[in-house]
């Protein structure tokens, strides 16, 4: 049994707000499975420029859209999160639980993240963010490094792979996925070893590598347009797009081990309570993706998301979008948190209520 809904069960009112009518369905389960982990999901699709909330409130799914620029990477950060666009990075802290309760309809969400300042690093072609040591982490694929936010610069490179010989403007290696611990970057992905601007483009069918931060060995060759690497219960998981699979790293071997293939080029992941969460998107153009396995599945691929059991390998929940999106970019978990709302830049675009926050009013004393 398929639910079917429009973009905003609780508005109903993205239909009014896209160009494109957003239709979804997704497994009778989905609901039962974010309100059982006590979780919601944030998610980005770079191709409408959107980031979406997926949450539960009375047992029924609520998906909310909101404008970013060019959505792509998403981060958790100790205030609330991270998003990076196609110019900016928005810090959305979350407000004091209080407000979220007031915002319509009243009484049904349970966190409030509100847009409040972006740094600005110009368009860098940023991909995976993730908070670590005490820093917020960029991947900038137009420099080929990784990077960490500076407020007098545009962003301050901290390490590129060796194959890359200056930080320098030119995406030669579509470095793209960063896996983090508390201490810092520990594994990225990349498409090419390469230091020819677009070599990487030459053999995207199965030039795509993970490699060790640390050492800046390259672990793992072969791989197949890889992304969102993501560290989780001791193992090391990535995405092998071109086949559309979630893999695990085996470290023994030097190699990744399929997990789960799925019907979509595999992009955008994070896993909690022994799940993986997987974004799906449709293959675009023939340019940037023909050539790859998934082109003998092209017609039957979906956009949205796959819940996957770990151990098990199967998919467990899921949605699809039926019209509006194409593609997804990046999938985060909130842990904690069943009922999100969001307040973006762009709440005019978004026909969504402003939300301003203000201090406290002083006591008479201190008046």
């Amino acid at each position: 049994m398929n639910d079917h809904a429009p973009a905003d069960d609780s508005a109903g009112g993205d239909r009014r707000r896209t160009a494109t009518a957003v239709d979804y369905e997704h497994s009778a389960n989905l609901p039962a499975v974010l309100d059982r982990l006590d979780m919601s999901l944030v998610v980005s699709t770079y191709q409408v420029g959107k980031v979406f909330t997926v949450g539960v409130h009375a047992g029924r799914l609520v998906i909310k859209f909101h404008h970013f620029e060019q959505a792509m990477g998403i981060a958790r950060t100790p205030v609330g999160l991270a998003v990076g666009t196609k110019r900016q990075i928005w810090m959305l802290p979350a407000a004091p639980p209080d407000l979220a309760r007031r915002v319509a309809p009243a009484g049904t969400h349970d966190i409030a993240f509100l847009a409040r300042q972006a740094h600005f690093t110009g368009p860098v072609m940023g991909h995976d963010l993730a908070w670590s040591g005490g820093s917020l982490w960029l991947v900038n694929t137009l420099f080929n490094s990784l990077c960490t936010i500076d407020a007098a610069t545009s962003f301050v490179p901290r390490w590129r792979p060796r194959f890359i010989s200056a930080i320098d403007t030119g995406d030669r290696c579509h470095l793209n996925g960063l896996a983090a611990d508390a201490d810092g970057p520990r594994f990225v992905t990349a498409l090419g070893e390469t230091d020819a601007v677009n070599g990487w483009r030459a053999g995207k069918r199965d030039g795509g590598c993970l490699i060790d931060v640390g050492t800046g060995e390259v672990l793992v060759r072969g791989l197949s347009m890889p992304h969102s690497p993501r560290l989780h219960g001791g193992h090391l998981w990535l995405l092998n797009s071109g086949h559309g699979r979630l893999d695990r790293y085996d470290a023994g071997r030097r190699t990744t081990v399929a997990v789960a293939e799925l019907p979509g080029y595999t992009r955008g992941l994070d896993l909690h309570g022994g799940l993986a969460f997987v974004g799906l998107s449709r293959i675009r153009e023939t340019a940037v993706f023909g050539g790859l396995p998934l082109d003998d599945r092209r017609e039957s691929l979906r956009c949205g998301f796959a819940v996957v059991d770990c151990a098990e390998g199967r998919v467990v929940a899921w949605l699809f979008f039926q019209s509006g999106v194409e593609e997804i970019f990046d999938v985060r978990v909130l842990p904690g948190w069943r009922n999100p709302v969001l307040s973006g830049p762009y709440p005019d675009v978004d026909e969504t209520e402003t939300i301003w926050l203000s201090p406290p009013a002083p006591s008479p004393r201190q008046a």
